[in-house]
């Protein structure tokens, strides 16, 4: 039987229960990852020899019937700690040593018996959303024309090609749900303080989270993360929340494609047809918000580069870091704003709500080129018109998801994002979870 394009509950329960094993799981993906990267550039690095080798270890393991993850193949994001590999960031200026210990996040996937099989590409310090480094540039597999998203664009690359069923990825404004809308797959973004967190954390706003083809692979890999029980249906399952849908949240000035607008309102209309109460939410982000969140962006580069060599950094990331040097001296870096907001001016903008329901980017995903090399301006303008939407509740601490919901003219895929005020993660999962019943989507691209 082929595991390939299984999900991560069905791969682990036949390992636990010796329908299959860790080694086969393992092999046959591997072989997908080989014959599927060249074209995606997914990883940077493939851990072939290493994860047969993890795989041959948690097959002897004494607990191997009660791992969640046994024999699950993961992808990890290029930007935190696996023991014996280096984490380049999507640099050439990092250093090329490897960790000494797995971070706690790898630890806990390990620990539930998932096999790390790779290492994800991302843009330079994850400062762009879309993936393109030194190592080459990822391509999204439902057309690959295009860019997965960024930054976790690697990861969800990953998932959408069949090449993992369950992958890790980091969320500082948006990197978790951009790709993932992008990608045609689902992402979560959980609130601070459930998932350790990485080295960097953008002044407080980045998180990890999993990326997965399916809902109930989503509240695994969340589970495994934050060491808390989610699940999907059933008992957990919501009988009657208020759902605001905004399908235009963005400033006046800023776009919103008229058919992610419709998918918005959509996948609102079907919740409410699963009984939840459904409003419309009428109000934009204020412009002043959608300014501190390109402050905080900047900012966010210039630490990120701060103590690499300059000329051994790429155009954009340098432009960015400029930006954010200054105004950081000029007391301009949005913190003001951001306080503001993630003291009170989110819960006030959000209203008397369980859930909101908005697009989770605002076009389809540009060309996949070396958009590294871009300067401030293009950069700028390339982000902010494809993935505006999503910032605002890193400011805020807030949780957020992606999950697809219907196909765009162009024939990509269209993402809806869903967001809940502190501690609304299994809401979230479980409206997703609900939309995934009602609107099934194509788990895997068809790679030619």
């Amino acid at each position: 039987m082929s595991w390939f394009g299984r999900s991560a509950a069905d791969i682990a329960k036949a390992v636990r229960t010796g329908k299959t094993t860790a080694m086969a799981v393992i092999d046959e993906h591997l072989a997908v990852i080989a014959a599927r990267n060249d074209t995606i550039g997914a990883f940077r690095r493939i851990r072939a020899e290493e994860a047969a080798a993890e795989a041959q270890a948690v097959q002897k393991r004494p607990d191997l019937a009660n791992l969640p993850l046994a024999g699950v193949p993961v992808a990890i994001k290029d930007n935190i700690a696996i023991a014996g590999e280096a984490a380049r960031n999507g640099s050439g200026a990092t250093s090329d040593a490897p960790a000494e210990a797995d971070h706690p996040v790898v630890a806990r996937l390990r620990e539930a018996g998932a096999v790390v099989v790779g290492i994800t590409n991302v843009p330079e310090f994850c400062l762009a959303g879309a993936t393109d480094n030194p190592y080459g540039i990822a391509r999204n597999p439902r057309d690959l024309s295009r860019t997965p998203g960024g930054s976790s664009g690697g990861s969800a690359a990953a998932v959408a090609a069949g090449m993992v069923p369950l992958a890790h990825g980091t969320d500082g404004l948006g990197s978790l749900r951009i790709p993932a809308a992008a990608c045609g797959v689902t992402a979560i973004k959980p609130g601070p303080d459930l998932v350790p967190p990485v080295e960097n954390t953008w002044f407080g706003l980045t998180e990890s989270g999993p990326i997965a083809a399916t809902v109930a692979d989503l509240a695994l890999g969340l589970s495994v993360m934050t060491g808390r029980e989610y699940r999907v249906g059933g008992l957990d399952a919501p009988d009657d929340l208020r759902i605001a849908v905004a399908p235009q949240p963005l400033p006046v000035g800023f776009r919103m494609d008229p058919e992610f607008r419709a998918a918005a309102v959509e996948a609102a209309e079907t919740l409410r047809t699963a009984g939840h109460t459904v409003v419309e939410h009428a109000k934009r982000y204020p412009v002043v918000l959608g300014l501190a969140t390109i402050a905080t962006w900047y900012a966010a580069a210039a630490s990120e580069a701060r103590g690499f060599d300059p000329h051994r950094l790429e155009p954009r990331t340098r432009a960015l870091a400029r930006a954010g040097r200054l105004l950081t001296a000029l007391r301009l870096d949005g913190t003001q704003t951001r306080e503001r907001w993630r003291a009170y001016g989110a819960d006030q903008w959000f209203g008397d709500v369980d859930v909101l329901v908005t697009p989770t980017v605002a076009t389809v995903p540009p060309r996949a080129d070396r958009s590294g090399r871009h300067g401030l301006l293009r950069t700028t303008l390339r982000n902010v018109t494809f993935a505006p939407a999503t910032g605002e509740w890193n400011l805020a601490g807030w949780p957020a998801l992606s999950v697809p919901f219907g196909t765009h003219s162009s024939g990509m895929p269209i993402g809806v994002q869903l967001i809940a005020p502190p501690g609304g993660e299994s809401h979230l999962l479980n409206l997703a979870a609900q939309l995934e019943s009602a609107r099934p989507w194509k788990r895997h691209a068809s790679i030619e």
